[in-house]
């Protein structure tokens, strides 16, 4: 044993005589085979620093054992030295990765041993963008362009007005413009810019949740490029309508916009004779794909004013990736669609960067012929207002997956699932059947989970689900999913009112008695019957009732009364809307429901506004 611990306290020389020595001995003494000369040379020249002191805790560790625990011991403490060394080596793999930004935590609770990263590049795709999509925009003149390689992305979004900006580019007039505050704006105004902005992403279908006004403000990265990624991608996600044969409009509505963009590339690389493509990572790392794309849908001059493009193929045969991927790029600009990837990120196979540059060559050039009607009126078959409305909710809400399309989206039951929790009625979830799910049997298990939801809203939540069960939410039947969502919605409204006012329960004619009682108080000439009451399609009532809650927050000179066009009365919707976001409110409902008063969205926006008088109160 002497030998032993001889040849340990040597073991930071790491000599080849030193090992061969230790083997032996580890065979002899010890009887173990499995410490071979190979293994403790790995081991040894990976140690370098190895203390003598850390080899003298093991030389005393090891012979006060038995030799049968000896022999276990020595095998134990180096396999503790190797997984030690794969652990170290491992965490300095990932602590760093090339164009990855980390910073630490940026609360005070979060700063100690919290880590946020964000991508450069992405960074760069998003400045890029901006700055080509507010160029001409007057009220961003001080701000555009940005630096793409500096920091001044997240310095620019502090005042609110470029992410006010951004959300009206891709859904035009979400937020009235009239509202925002662009004129010398003060740490007041610029909260109040932000605050509409997030409460109007949200209505969009960005989840915002855990992300306030103050972070915005203080320009943390990864939440200001995870805000600005969804507005962009709302934008750029187009649903396209690329019908393959015998295909019915329905199974082509319930596609993400993720598949119908693959579905389009792959439509065009048919009609190329090319091969198709199953990714937006490294199927298309090579450019070819893009070559042939971008040769499909590049203007042929067909049209009256359309100009001729055609696209140089030279690029193609080019051997090296990157090359190859800028001459890709260079006959993209050509058609004024190089944006979001450079050459890099595409011979990367950057898959969040590659979709938003094919779904800009999609919104520019569809390059679609549009199809036979075949007896389908689009405009009834399509997403309506209310849909968007409740998906834009449910998104909001973080549910997962994403919610694309209202009724094939939630035939496995489990987003109605998340939204019980949402309103606090308790879920088991060991009854629930999760994705991924077998071939045979998954409709089946499928069902199982909406006859749970439809049960659930029944027993649990008390819900009036009269002649509506499992099948039907499963079928995707828009009638009784409608009504099941519907008061998933409202029990979420006046969940808020309820948890505001100390628990209590909140019927429809106590928000109409508030709203009425308010208005009195406020001096507000406005008065409603009920949620149908007809003086709702002016929104003078939501308006009045705005200025009551926030005084002086209402600028009249922007408000029409009297006798009023449809158009006075939607730029008044509009302005009433796009102000309740301002002061606070997360409302869902759209101008139009205010001006047609829709009574379920009407009654939504009077509870919202309800909860934001309570809070004030509370505060």
């Amino acid at each position: 044993m002497t030998r032993f611990r001889f040849f340990l306290s040597l073991w930071s020389v790491t000599s080849s005589w030193c090992i061969k020595k230790i083997c032996k001995v580890a065979k002899t003494k010890l009887s173990n085979p499995k410490i071979s000369k190979d293994y403790l040379k790995q081991l040894f020249l990976t140690r370098p620093h190895m203390s003598t002191s850390q080899c003298g805790k093991i030389c005393i560790t090891v012979p006060k054992c038995s030799r049968k625990e000896r022999r276990h011991n020595f095998y134990y403490l180096c396999c503790q030295l190797r997984s030690k060394e794969v652990r170290e080596t491992f965490r300095k793999c990932i602590s760093r990765r090339d164009g990855i930004r980390s910073f630490g935590g940026t609360s005070r609770i979060s700063s100690e041993g919290t880590q946020h990263s964000y991508s450069d590049e992405e960074k760069v795709a998003f400045v890029n963008w901006i700055n080509k999509a507010l160029a001409d925009d007057p009220d961003c003149k001080q701000l555009i362009p940005m630096d793409p390689e500096t920091d001044s992305l997240f310095k620019s979004v502090k005042d609110g007005i470029l992410l006010c900006k951004m959300i009206n580019l891709s859904q035009p007039d979400t937020i009235d413009e009239r509202v925002i505050n662009t004129k010398k704006c003060t740490p007041f105004t610029m909260t109040e810019n932000l605050v509409l902005a997030l409460n109007s992403a949200s209505a969009i279908g960005c989840t915002v949740v855990n992300i306030d006004a103050q972070d915005m403000k203080a320009g943390t990265p990864h939440l200001v490029l995870g805000l600005l990624w969804q507005i962009i991608k709302i934008g750029l996600f187009l649903s396209s309508r690329v019908l393959i044969a015998s295909e019915e409009l329905d199974h082509l509505m319930s596609m993400s916009p993720e598949d119908l963009l693959l579905r389009w590339v792959n439509y065009h690389l048919k009609a190329a004779g090319w091969q198709q493509i199953r990714n937006f990572s490294d199927d298309i790392k090579d450019s070819r794909a893009y070559f042939h794309l971008l040769n499909q849908i590049s203007p042929k001059g067909d049209g009256d004013d359309e100009m001729r493009i055609d696209i140089d193929m030279s690029g193609f045969s080019e051997r090296d990736d990157e090359k190859r991927a800028e001459l890709m790029l260079r006959q993209a600009d050509r058609l004024d669609c190089r944006q979001f990837v450079t050459p890099n990120d595409v011979v990367a196979g950057n898959h969040k960067l590659n979709i938003a540059f094919i779904a800009n060559l999609f919104n520019t050039y569809p390059a679609l012929n549009r199809p036979a009607r075949n007896g389908i009126d689009y405009a009834i078959e399509g997403e309506t207002r209310e849909d968007r409305t409740f998906r834009n909710w449910m998104n909001s809400l973080g549910v997962t997956p994403h919610v694309n399309h209202l009724y094939s989206d939630l035939q496995d039951g489990l987003i109605i699932l998340q939204l019980y929790e949402r309103i606090q009625v308790p879920v088991d979830w060991t009854r629930v059947n999760k994705p991924p799910y077998t071939i045979l049997g998954s409709n089946m298990k499928k069902l199982e989970n909406c006859n749970y939801s439809v049960a659930l809203g029944k027993k649990e939540a008390k819900f009036s689900l009269v002649g509506i069960g499992g099948e039907n939410i499963n079928e995707g039947s828009p009638m009784h999913t409608l009504a099941l969502v519907w008061q998933l919605m409202r029990r979420y409204t006046l969940k808020v009112l309820s948890d505001i006012g100390d628990g209590e329960k909140v019927s429809d004619q106590v928000i109409i008695n508030w709203v009425n009682n308010t208005l009195k108080q406020g001096q507000k000439d406005s008065y409603i019957n009920s949620f149908k009451d007809k003086s709702i399609s002016t929104s003078l009532p939501v308006i009045n009732l705005i200025d009551t809650i926030v005084p002086k927050a209402i600028k009249y000179e922007m408000v029409k009364s009297g006798d009023m066009t449809p158009e006075d009365k939607l730029n008044n919707a509009k302005y009433a809307i796009s102000m309740a976001r301002k002061i606070g409110v997360r409302v869902y409902a759209l101008p139009d429901d205010l001006v047609e008063v829709k009574p379920k969205m009407v009654m939504t926006v009077f509870a919202c506004l309800m909860g934001r008088s309570l809070k004030k109160v509370d505060g």
